[in-house]
């Protein structure tokens, strides 16, 4: 039987990870003490800047900062070290009644602040080099699948479309294989090495670190439980994927019983507080982003009408929220009649089947071409935020004519405003199948959040540096 061991470059990361936190702690603490003292810092306060790195990484520890299941993959490791600043705060304060000493409410404004900061750009920096180093096939976690078929290889599709999770599928242990498994050929790349009975001999053989469970009707209650328990001896980590497509994990909730635990999944963030709190935060960001940029609004204004005497605005019908209506503004990027050429390119259409998309279409301007390549030709949809026809942050707004093409599935993006950005803008925008499309913008649909919506735009701004899938 193996013995638990941490891999050794789980102990390198750990090691910079923590000496990274030892320099915060100390920043903090001299920082807090200069600032607050100057020159003439009392014996108390040297004494209690000594204790903060100690203090600070004890926090860290016990708010989970250093687990390893949260290394590089989930947001849980920033939420640690907010509540390690908390903790911090509540043994200062214990502590100061404790002993009857009035601590400087400056150096705590300092000292807490700094921690924070610290604490979310250490982790930060880690993360992108982590991310970095996975994208090149390096610090992966030997991963076994196990499950039927056709569940474990797309559980093996959706690992590895996503390498920064860091798991690396080395074997599979399937049922419902067309003849003996022993001859079955390989899912998605990756060798059939046994039924998922085998799935802890296999480990084993493997030297795995995770065993990741597609959902099975065979491996559940007592089977998965004695598998679990198999994999705790061995310090292999297990990973069960209850089978829910496009599920957010704030959706998500366990809700013990008296005999098992049950998945609760919360309804979508669509009450009336979150779809207000969305509105007053569109119009106004979008009411600022208009004044703090209309000198290149104006400029690009100017560039249109002098270059070809055309209108500057392209205004058309989309589809909106509950299949309402509305008139889009664009910046002209094309030719006055673009539309009457639009017929005879559609055997060059390079879209995804039911957009219209075409690479070097000849019918953009000089200027257009341009204004694409870094979106400006979006920004007068910032009236239509302000007007309450779209979002900053949702679906692509539909032409009438796609709607009428749409499945059922699809007309589920219609629950909510179509948006000036979303995952599909941050995803690869033209370069994206209809299928991979709808997908995203389903996934928004159910699992928006304001928070997700300041994390889509901030890596919009990115997308649209970068140009990918811009034309």
């Amino acid at each position: 039987m193996r013995t638990p061991s941490t891999p050794a470059w789980v102990r390198a990361y750990l090691v910079r990870l923590v000496a990274c936190d030892v320099v915060v702690g100390v920043i903090a603490a001299v920082l807090a003490s200069i600032l607050r003292f100057g020159q003439e810092v009392r014996w108390q306060y040297l004494v209690v800047s000594f204790l903060i790195p100690p203090m600070w990484l004890l926090a860290l520890g016990l708010s989970n900062a250093y687990e390893r299941r949260y290394l590089g993959v989930t947001v849980e490791e920033y939420r640690a070290v907010t509540r390690a600043v908390i903790g911090v705060l509540a043994v200062l304060a214990v502590a100061a009644f404790a002993l009857n000493v009035l601590l400087a409410r400056l150096y705590v404004l300092i000292l807490l602040p700094v921690l924070l900061v610290g604490g979310l750009l250490v982790r930060f920096v880690m993360r992108r080099w982590l991310t970095a180093r996975r994208l090149q096939g390096d610090l992966m976690q030997r991963t076994v699948v196990v499950g039927r078929a056709d569940a474990v290889a797309s559980l093996v599709r959706s690992i590895k479309a996503e390498p920064t999770q860091g798991l690396l599928p080395v074997a599979v242990c399937a049922s419902s294989l067309d003849g003996d498994w022993n001859t079955a050929p390989a899912i998605e790349g990756v060798s059939v090495a046994g039924r998922p009975r085998d799935a802890v001999a296999v480990a084993d053989r493997m030297g795995a670190e995770i065993v990741a469970v597609a959902s099975h009707p065979d491996l559940a209650g007592k089977a998965l439980r004695r598998l679990a328990w198999a994999l705790e001896e061995r310090g292999i980590d297990l990973i069960v994927s209850p089978g829910l497509l496009d599920v957010a994990g704030p959706r998500l909730s366990i809700r013990p019983s008296s005999n098992l635990s049950l998945l609760h999944i919360e309804r979508p963030a669509a009450g009336p507080r979150s779809v207000v709190l969305k509105q007053v935060m569109d119009r106004t960001l979008a009411a600022l982003l208009v004044l703090a940029l209309s000198p290149l609004l104006l400029v690009t204004a100017l560039a249109i009408k002098l270059t070809d005497n055309g209108p500057v605005f392209f205004m058309q019908k989309r589809v909106g929220i509950r299949g309402e209506v509305f008139e889009i503004f664009k910046f002209r990027t094309m030719v006055v009649d673009a539309e009457a050429h639009l017929a005879a390119l559609q055997a060059r259409n390079d879209g995804n089947g039911v957009l219209f998309k075409m690479q070097n279409d000849p019918r953009v301007t000089k200027v257009g071409a341009i204004l694409r390549r870094y979106s400006i030709d979006e920004l007068p949809q910032l009236f239509n935020v302000i007007n309450g026809d779209m979002s900053l942050v949702g679906p692509r707004p539909p032409l009438p004519a796609e709607v009428e093409q749409y499945e059922p599935d699809a007309l589920r993006r219609l629950h909510v405003r179509p948006g000036m950005t979303g995952l599909w803008q941050v995803s690869g925008r033209s370069d994206l199948s209809w299928e991979e499309s709808l997908r995203l913008d389903l996934r928004y649909v159910d699992n928006w959040s304001p928070i997700g919506d300041l994390r889509i735009l901030l890596r919009t701004f990115q997308a649209v540096v970068r140009g990918s899938g811009a034309y």
